[in-house]
């Protein structure tokens, strides 16, 4: 049977379309994915996101293992300062793609991707450090996303944090409608926002105490397929997606969450310098389609009739009315411009690589 959230309860009173995602009860949708990602990108919306793991490290040696398990460089995070990293395999394949919050010198936060919790414990585990302590603490913290450009200024409503010192991957303590909070400013949709970690037994509260305000202003409830399509508008990977075990951070564009510093190891470096080094056969690109079709996962790329590389993530993307899609392609047609085609059940449908991301402020 799946795992509900602590917000269960609330996602039946408010209509939601449930399915099982990564082990756990999630809502789909509630009004729908079209009015839900419009409100995100209009005003804001507030998604459920307590099926995040999250794995806290301490110990005095917590700095050097974060720096020896992680690509980026946890050396530079300050306290109350948020990362982006990438955990890897020795010969480079992804495990998992991490947020890695530095709460001091002694311990750390790392926010997991739910299908993964399990494995990334155990593969942390087995290459702790005498002076370092692993607990997973995702029983202690609901988690709820509230994102959007009317975010800022609705939830300053209902706390004492001092919001606008709160920089981009930054986090602060606070109370949000009376209950204890960390806030964080990280997101996975492209707008301003917040990642809100809130005790179980207020985290109802806290979402109820931003939609009674929000409302009135464009709020929504937002489930995973607005989640999907936001972040797929932003090109951001998703693991099982675009990134995997067998997939390694440069190729899916990821370079730039690995420091290939000279100083100390991590893992993975050796074979992710060689790849560098060597070249990279494929790559990530964004498409959109130029005749009727909407890319999905698994479809087949082609060029000239050939199957050179396949998809990754696709949708029809509300904010530009058109089929966008993500997927690995030799190096050598990654061009913008470059002519390509997507293998939709059978039928070879004409699409052309562009920027990314797809989303830009200017064409919302």
């Amino acid at each position: 049977m799946p795992k509900r959230t602590p917000l269960y309860d609330e996602h039946i009173r408010l209509g939601a379309k449930m399915v099982e995602f990564a082990g756990w009860e999630l809502p789909v949708m509630y009004s729908g994915v079209i009015d839900e990602h419009k409100a995100v990108r209009e005003a804001a919306g507030i998604f459920d996101v307590s099926h995040m793991g999250q794995i806290e490290v301490t110990g005095k040696g917590a700095t050097d293992y974060m720096q020896y398990l992680t690509t980026n460089d946890a050396r530079k995070l300050v306290d109350g300062q948020a990362q982006y990293s990438i955990l890897c395999r020795a010969g480079g394949g992804v495990v998992d793609d991490v947020i890695v919050y530095r709460i001091n010198e002694e311990k750390y936060v790392i926010v997991v991707n739910a299908i993964n919790a399990e494995k990334d414990l155990d593969w942390l585990a087995s290459n702790t450090k005498n002076d370092v302590k692993l607990e997973d603490i995702s029983p202690q913290h609901a988690m709820v996303a509230f994102q959007g450009p009317k975010s800022s200024e609705i939830l300053a409503e209902l706390t004492d944090a001092d919001l606008p010192s709160i920089r981009h991957y930054h986090f602060h303590e606070g109370r949000i409608a009376d209950e204890k909070c960390i806030i964080a400013r990280t997101g996975y949709t492209g707008e301003d926002g917040f990642e809100i970690f809130a005790p179980p037994s207020g985290v109802t509260t806290v979402w109820q105490a931003i939609l009674e305000k929000g409302k009135p202003r464009g709020v929504l409830p937002a489930g995973l397929g607005a989640r999907d399509t936001l972040r797929t508008e932003m090109k951001y990977s998703l693991y099982g997606h675009e990134i995997t075990e067998e997939t390694n951070p440069l190729e899916a564009g990821l370079g730039w969450v690995v420091k290939l510093r000279n100083d100390d190891d991590f893992i993975g470096k050796e074979a992710i310098k060689r790849i560098k080094e060597e070249g990279l056969p494929r790559t990530l690109v964004g498409f959109q389609m130029e005749e009727s079709g909407i890319p999905r996962q698994g479809y087949p790329i082609t060029i000239a009739g050939r199957e050179v590389g396949i998809v990754t993530s696709g949708t029809m993307s509300p904010t530009l009315g058109d089929a966008i899609g993500i997927g690995f392609v030799p190096t050598e047609t990654r061009e913008i411009g470059t002519e390509i085609c997507i293998d939709i059940r059978g039928r070879s449908r004409k699409a052309i690589v562009v920027e990314t991301p797809f989303y830009k402020k200017d064409n919302s």
